[in-house]
């Protein structure tokens, strides 16, 4: 058994001790859910493997009870494919084999977390939510100071001037009721609708164009006031129409009036809807525009930290069952103090920064597009709709951890550190308002997003004391934009960074988006350092959030069998200049794109051409399928090119079945670093491009179908599933059913994202070369083979 500290209370604390106590017994207690739950179905991967009853630490803190052949390439031999499988995927062999030798038999131990009962200055006011580990005050939107008093004025408008009475054009630009809390627009008071936004082209001048089908002009020197206020009766202002007449097309209002903020739903934002929170606040606070307001006794950004005043029986799963121990010489302090709680987990463990709400919860609470960032929103049902943002894979991934077993309060026992920046969030909100101004950044997104990591790292070493431990080598942080970790600040190159662009910089060493605002090249080094954008032995990367979908899910096209797929290669995107609508960036795709449509174009350029090496069996076009799903599952090859950075390519194929065909040199996909490619996948060199299909064609029958059956065995490798499942089970919660897309997905029960991210994590912790130099004296729950540095 872990040993508890002892600890001492106030008699103010007596009635919080006491409700503790009434729960358990003098010396312990342990809890079980009620009943079956959704996480019954997160676990099932786990079935199969026997646990140990008995999770005591041996003196020497590893499992001599447990027994593994301590030559597991021998045990677990490479195939001819230099690959060994664990849990149907193909992994690199070294990896595939301590996974298979060691992951399986992992025991639970026991981890005494910590909860905490520091109390905040003024309890932060009413305006912020209470950090009881540090004793520090998470503020809402508008409000700062150590207890959240001091009212905060972000304007929607830069300074005025002559020319721009609004000043410079930013999202937040407003000319009615500035709401100087968030920087946001409304109609305000002396308008039938005051609470009615007012965003962007909405509240002002609307000119046509000179050119044919050109796109409206927005005047942003001048107010639309008679759109906006008027009480005419055929044409109210938009913040006058009521909605009935308007649905009913009794009076005209202006159409670049919409609503985009979030919590509101309906053509006139006449519907007040959920917002969305991370993990929406775990049913213990309230989701208000982004930010949980969390109950009392509750705190984090989705209010599943309990505190000390917490009801035991309201605890998290992943701290249940608990065992508590209270110390018999308990007496008065004038500090209340934490609690320990023991319970049994499996490593790897990772410990959350609750991190100041600037780097997340603020960000979510004002944003100015309700899509942006996030991966859910809610309709007028509040029934889930999924969003088809790329970037959505770091909110994902963010729930995941916050509600996993995996996850832990104890620093001193964690393995690894996530520090959640939602970097999505800041570039899609990058000079949106004022006080998110990029004047001092050269209008880099780039550059103002690797401010944000900074000031992350500068807090957490300020903050707690695991950081000069390993040098941050044990720490995370997702850095989700189109080109990675490239523009990390130096002081944080030493961790683990999860990316979705792994250009190792070997051959394309510089910024490689034709968008020059998220261009790192002119990041002075004294800010970036010189690290290449991936490290193959440190860094990992992960699919890109895709919308679940209930409907092909059931159609399952990742099944497809070879016989019903008649195209040899596809590729649906765009192709560039050449095309109609095309990117007229020549850097565009580093020009692979490019060059792909030039040698086997299946659609006609401007010009009228084809490909030169066009095919019937071959389609490349820039024209958008309504059938793209169907078309990817109807071929044996697919193109996984980059766009401005990455793309969402890869797992376009892979869920569809489609064998990837990669071209971008020096570039890792999701999971090229761990998984075996080779057994699903093929990479041609940018060099070999007008070789493509003559390649595609050398390959025979029998290896296209082992090829087609290994991507069938990982695809949900490249969904976030568990995600998934935490919204079924809240939506099951507050309708008492699932929804179509749940069904499906409650079904699967193969590794997901998650699944595979905490296999690479575990294989991590006692194979990364640095943690040989480092002693620490913890429980693994594993035998002597399986830890790092041993024979």
């Amino acid at each position: 058994m872990l040993s508890i500290q002892k600890w001492k209370c106030s008699w103010s604390l007596a009635a919080a001790i006491a409700s503790i106590v009434a729960l358990v017994s003098v010396v312990h207690l342990f809890l079980f859910p009620f009943g079956p739950s959704f996480d019954y179905f997160r676990e099932t991967q786990n079935a199969c493997v026997p646990i140990n009853g008995s999770s005591e630490a041996t003196t020497n803190h590893v499992r001599e009870d447990l027994r593994v052949t301590a030559d597991l390439d021998h045990r677990f031999p490479a195939d001819l494919h230099k690959g060994d499988i664990y849990h149907d995927a193909q992994w690199k062999a070294e990896i595939g084999q301590w996974l298979s030798g060691c992951n399986s038999i992992t025991q639970e131990i026991s981890i005494a977390e910590i909860i905490g009962g520091i109390n905040c200055k003024n309890g932060c006011s009413g305006q912020g939510v209470c950090n009881r580990e540090l004793g520090q005050c998470r503020c809402f939107h508008g409000y700062s100071g150590e207890g959240c008093s001091e009212r905060l004025q972000l304007d929607c408008n830069f300074p005025p001037s002559p020319e721009q009475p609004y000043g410079r054009w930013v999202v937040s630009i407003c000319p009615a009721y500035c709401d100087t809390r968030r920087a946001m627009c409304f109609c305000g008071e002396g308008t039938k609708y005051p609470n009615r936004p007012v965003p962007e082209a909405c509240g002002f001048k609307v000119n046509l164009s000179s050119e044919p089908d050109a796109p409206k002009l927005i005047d942003w020197t001048k107010a639309d006031l008679d759109n906006i206020f008027t009480t005419n009766g055929s044409k109210p202002g938009w913040c006058n129409v009521d909605p009935t007449e308007a649905y009913s097309n009794k009076v005209q209002f202006k159409e670049e009036c919409d609503c985009k903020y979030d919590g509101l739903w309906g053509q006139f934002c006449e519907v007040p809807v959920l917002c969305t929170c991370i993990n929406q606040c775990s049913g213990h606070g309230r989701c208000r525009g982004g930010f949980c307001q969390c109950d009392n006794g509750w705190y984090g950004i989705d209010c599943s930290i309990p505190s000390v005043v917490s009801s035991v029986r309201d605890w998290p799963q992943w701290l249940r069952p608990a065992h508590i121990d209270v110390a018999d010489d308990a007496h008065l302090t004038a500090k209340v103090v934490n609690l320990n709680a023991v319970v049994k987990k499996k490593r790897p463990l990772i410990y959350v920064y609750d991190l100041p709400p600037g780097f997340n919860s603020l960000l979510l609470e004002g944003r100015h597009f309700k899509f942006e960032c996030v991966n859910r929103i809610y309709d007028d049902k509040n029934a889930t709709l999924w969003t088809d943002q790329l970037y959505g894979a770091q909110m994902a991934l963010y729930e995941s951890i916050l509600a996993s077993s995996h996850r832990t309060l104890n620093g001193e026992e964690a393995d690894f550190f996530f520090v959640p920046v939602l970097d999505a969030c800041i570039i899609t909100r990058a000079d949106d308002a004022p006080h998110l101004s990029m004047q001092e950044h050269m209008g880099l997104r780039s550059s103002f997003t690797l401010e944000f990591y900074k000031k992350a790292y500068e807090h957490i070493v300020e903050q707690y004391p695991y950081w000069n431990r390993s040098l941050g080598r044990d720490h995370i942080w997702f850095l989700s934009w189109d080109e990675g970790a490239c523009y990390a600040p130096k002081e944080i190159w030493s961790s683990m960074m999860l990316v979705h662009w792994g250009n190792t910089n070997s051959k394309h060493n510089h910024s490689t988006t034709a968008y020059r605002f998220d261009n790192w090249d002119s990041i002075p080094s004294s800010r970036r350092g010189s690290h290449p954008c991936f490290e193959p032995e440190k860094d990992l990367v992960l699919p890109a959030w895709k919308r679940p979908d209930g409907i092909p899910l059931s159609a399952k096209l990742w099944a497809r069998p070879r016989e019903k797929r008649k195209t040899l290669f596809y590729f649906n995107g765009n192709l560039g200049p050449a095309y109609p609508n095309g990117r007229l960036e020549a850097s565009y795709s580093m020009g692979i794109r490019q060059k792909i449509a030039e040698e086997f174009g299946s659609s006609p350029d401007k010009k009228g051409k084809l490909g030169k090496q066009h095919a019937e069996d071959v389609i490349v076009t820039p024209l958008r399928s309504e059938r793209y799903h169907e078309d990817l599952a109807s071929s044996v090859f697919c193109g996984v090119f980059p766009g401005d950075g990455w793309s969402g390519r890869m797992e376009d194929s892979i869920l569809q079945g489609c064998i990837p065909v990669v071209i971008q040199d020096g570039i890792f996909l999701p999971y090229e670093n761990v998984l075996n490619y080779g057994s699903f996948a093929v990479r041609i060199s940018e060099d070999e491009i007008p070789n493509l299909i003559k390649i595609l064609r050398g390959f025979n029958e029998t290896k296209i179908e082992y090829m087609l059956a290994n991507v069938r065995k990982i695809w949900l490798r490249f969904l976030y599933r568990d995600s998934i499942m935490l919204e079924a089970e809240r939506q099951k919660t507050v309708f008492g059913h699932v929804e179509d897309w749940a069904v499906e997905f409650l079904r699967l029960i193969e590794d997901d994202v998650f699944a595979t991210f905490i296999q690479v994590l575990h294989y991590k912790l006692h194979n990364d070369p640095w943690r040989q130099h480092i002693h620490v004296e913890k429980d693994f729950g594993l035998p002597r083979e399986c830890l790092i540095g041993t024979d």
